[in-house]
């Protein structure tokens, strides 16, 4: 389950027995389109009249599209009748099939594509039942989302958190997709995870529940089949006990680099160099930057150090006790003992306050009263709202850069178009665990950013191809889609 996959050679179809050398794509020739390898986006597209004729759906009649806004419409309402109470997912399909409605009126054969798209190939819920401390019978849901394997084996992160449901996996599955696909690594895409908190949990506890949680998920994973990776509540110390019971049950073993420490701070490294990308593409830079980070998990940790590092001045973190703030920025010991005091089970950020002269506790009340140039989001979906958003803006802050699935809301998003400040959405931001994995063992912070870097300007230039410059929300999705949806044309009907 864990081990190194190589990226399958470069070919319309995947093949699975002809893997090629992992190298970074950005050594690659670049095509002229995205949409086909002999004309360039001014130039008119041979589509078949044929599309335009085939009904995109036939139930009650066939229903036909004449532009590319009406057939993202359509995909939209289809969505809505099959999964109307999963909201965060309705949310996460809108978004995405705005953004790819000028693919659809440039070719419609991508809209059928799409339509498959909305539907994953299987979607695992189970029981959890586990014993805690005091002999109690305790249980949990647990869920599986194999959104594509279009491009190779499914792949994505695993979440523990009482804030899971069906419609959040839901919803992290379908962004999974385009996610993944972006990085050019030949991942598929997946997500999982338990409405289970760890939080409050004893290391026997997590144990038992990993072990339950695994016994089940072991019946749909494997190296060839699905990877699941860290993510929110999955730290080392889960992934740990969840790998040690799929030994046992599927008597399988291998080492890979779900467990380096590259690994463990890929994704909040990969934000960070992201948000470096981002401001260097503006001629500027990260240094002497005023950061405030929401949440103080793996990922808040990394993109800390990081920004240490670039010279940016970390000023926030928070969890459910409310948030810390460093008026002359966070250090590189002033973290360690954050680290630390967050290493030990069930212990909240508010400890630090007695470790520090200069920290103020949850003053003032709102954190996103605090002025800053940079706002790095790293806590639950649906973080920053309209109104945090407009509050950021009239605090000075001039960039937002997601750290964690969804946790800008799309009236957020309008709002930060509108008032003009960047945003680094959470498709292209969090790829950070899909390019260190395929860079392996041997990859280095270093590779990291260079593969960051190649990310970056394939998405700017998407977005710069399809008449939205600078909306890298829209050129991250564009990408994603167009990478899987060709691959999936080419698979036929399945």
């Amino acid at each position: 389950m864990l081990s190194r996959i190589s990226r399958p050679a470069t070919s319309t179809l995947r093949t699975a027995v002809m893997p090629t050398a992992i190298r970074s794509l950005s050594i690659q020739e670049p095509k002229k389109s995205l949409l086909t390898n002999e004309e360039g986006v001014h130039q008119t597209m041979k589509v078949s009249k044929s599309w335009r004729n085939k009904p995109l759906f036939r139930r009650q009649g066939d229903v036909r599209f004449k532009t590319g806004m009406e057939a993202a419409n359509l995909l939209i309402r289809e969505a809505q009748r099959r999964d109307s109470h999963e909201k965060e997912y309705i949310e996460s399909v809108t978004a995405t099939m705005q953004c790819l409605s000028p693919i659809f009126d440039r070719n419609p054969k991508y809209a059928f594509a799409a339509k498959t798209l909305i539907e994953p190939e299987r979607f695992i819920q189970f029981r959890v039942a586990w014993i805690d401390d005091t002999g109690v019978n305790r249980l949990n849901r647990g869920y599986r989302v194999q959104y594509s394997s279009s491009l190779g084996p499914y792949a994505g992160s695993l979440h523990f958190s009482s804030n899971i449901t069906r419609s959040v996996i839901h919803s992290h599955g379908f962004d999974t997709i385009f996610s993944n696909a972006l990085t050019g690594m030949g991942h598929g895409a997946a997500v999982g995870g338990s409405d289970f908190n760890p939080i409050d949990k004893s290391e026997a506890e997590m144990q038992r529940f990993c072990q339950s949680y695994m016994t089940e998920l072991a019946k749909y994973v494997g190296v060839d089949q699905d990877i699941p990776w860290m993510g929110k509540g999955v730290g080392p110390e889960a992934m740990g006990f969840l790998y040690g019971q799929y030994k046992r049950v599927t008597g399988k073993s291998g080492k890979g680099a779900l467990f380096t420490s590259a690994f463990q701070n890929a994704p909040g490294f990969g934000v960070a160099h992201f948000a470096d990308e981002m401001l260097r593409d503006k001629k500027d830079s990260l240094k002497g930057k005023r950061v405030l980070i929401t949440g103080s998990g793996k990922i808040a940790q990394g993109v800390a150090r990081k920004l240490i590092e670039y010279g940016a001045k970390p000023i926030t973190l928070s969890d459910i006790s409310g948030h810390i703030y460093e008026p002359d920025g966070i250090t590189d010991g002033k973290l360690n003992t954050i680290n630390q005091i967050k290493a030990e089970r069930g212990a909240l950020l508010g400890r630090y306050i007695i470790s520090s002269t200069t920290a103020q506790f949850n003053h003032p009340e709102n954190m996103l009263e605090i002025p800053c140039d940079l706002c790095i989001p790293c806590g639950p979906m649906h973080e920053i709202g309209e109104a945090a958003a407009n509050l950021l803006a009239d605090n000075g802050c001039t960039m937002v850069v997601e750290g964690g699935n969804g946790t800008v809301t799309p009236a957020a998003r309008k709002v930060l178009k509108k008032r003009g400040i960047q945003y680094g959405p959470h498709t292209m931001t969090l790829t950070g665990p899909a390019l260190m994995h395929n860079l392996g063992e041997s990859g280095t912070d270093a590779d990291l950013k260079a593969e960051v870097a190649r990310v970056y300007n394939e998405v700017k230039s998407t977005a710069t191809e399809f008449n939205v410059r600078g909306d890298l929300f829209a050129g991250s999705n564009i990408a994603g889609f167009l990478r899987v949806a060709n691959v999936m044309m080419a698979h036929g009907a399945v």
